[in-house]
């Protein structure tokens, strides 16, 4: 016997969340307007299908499905790509948006993505085989605690203000001689260089995707100018990636304001 699972997703209206799934490379298999709106998409062995409910509201919506691959940064690539072509961006916040890979501390590489019916569909792939599928403890040492709990509400459950609290008060502690009030240097006042550089681009990241376009302009200009060695540079790949991603949406925000102004 051979089984399989079908993730059966609301949406308020249905031709909008084809059109998002036609951009990242799915094909529409079906689709009906009545007696009741039902579409079913497909990439490959993933099938999702969709059914409208007219009173859905979907920025109150906490549906979605996992999916699994073995190659979790080409389909992100992809994926950017295709929303890029067809809405001349890649949303980062709202709906839809995509979020950034990250690797997580229950044993996979992940990225969440958000369609325009608010259904999250989370996409990773295994990284640690020997992984139980649990978070990981969270470090005792306080900035990659901070860093750790930080992505976890930003990241896998979605609470940007958790996140925010947690990433402001690290950088909140972060002392900029390593000193204490009696002019003593503590041992551990300061996260290290890579430390810093992975709290600030995740809190203009987090800042960016809730529209505070200034403030992850700020986080993202005192990352760039935190001094890295060859061998840290090494360590914060994916963050120096998400930093540059972040620009380029902040850029292309900046391109479609002056657009409107011409209008």
């Amino acid at each position: 016997m051979t089984e399989k699972t079908i993730p059966l997703l609301p949406c308020q209206t249905i031709q909008p969340v084809v059109d998002f799934y036609s951009a990242l490379g799915f094909e529409v298999t079906f689709i009906q307007k009545s007696p009741y709106a039902y579409a079913v998409v497909e990439r490959g062995d993933v099938e999702l299908q969709f059914f409208g409910m007219k009173k859905y509201d979907p920025t109150q919506s906490f549906s979605g499905c996992y999916v699994l691959t073995d190659d979790v940064d080409a389909l992100h690539g992809a994926f950017r790509a295709g929303l890029k072509s067809a809405y001349g961006r890649i949303p980062a916040r709202g709906l839809p948006r995509i979020g950034p890979v990250k690797d997580m501390s229950y044993g996979v590489r992940q990225f969440l993505m958000t369609d325009p019916a608010g259904n999250t569909i989370r996409i990773g792939q295994p990284n640690d085989a020997e992984s139980d599928g649990h978070h990981q403890p969270a470090p005792k040492e306080p900035f990659a605690r901070a860093l750790h709990l930080a992505v976890v509400f930003a990241d896998s459950k979605q609470d940007l203000g958790a996140a925010v609290k947690i990433l402001d008060r690290a950088l909140r502690d972060t002392l900029e001689a390593g000193e204490g009030d009696d002019g003593i240097r503590k041992e551990g006042a300061s996260p290290t260089a890579v430390q810093l550089y992975r709290l600030l681009v995740l809190r203009g990241d987090v800042a960016q995707r809730l529209d505070e376009t200034e403030d992850a302009r700020g986080f993202l200009g005192r990352a760039a100018v935190v001094e890295l060695t060859e061998a840290e540079r090494t360590e914060v790949v994916d963050d120096t990636e998400r930093a540059a991603e972040l620009l380029e949406s902040l850029q292309d925000e900046d391109r479609d304001r002056d657009q409107e102004r011409v209008r």
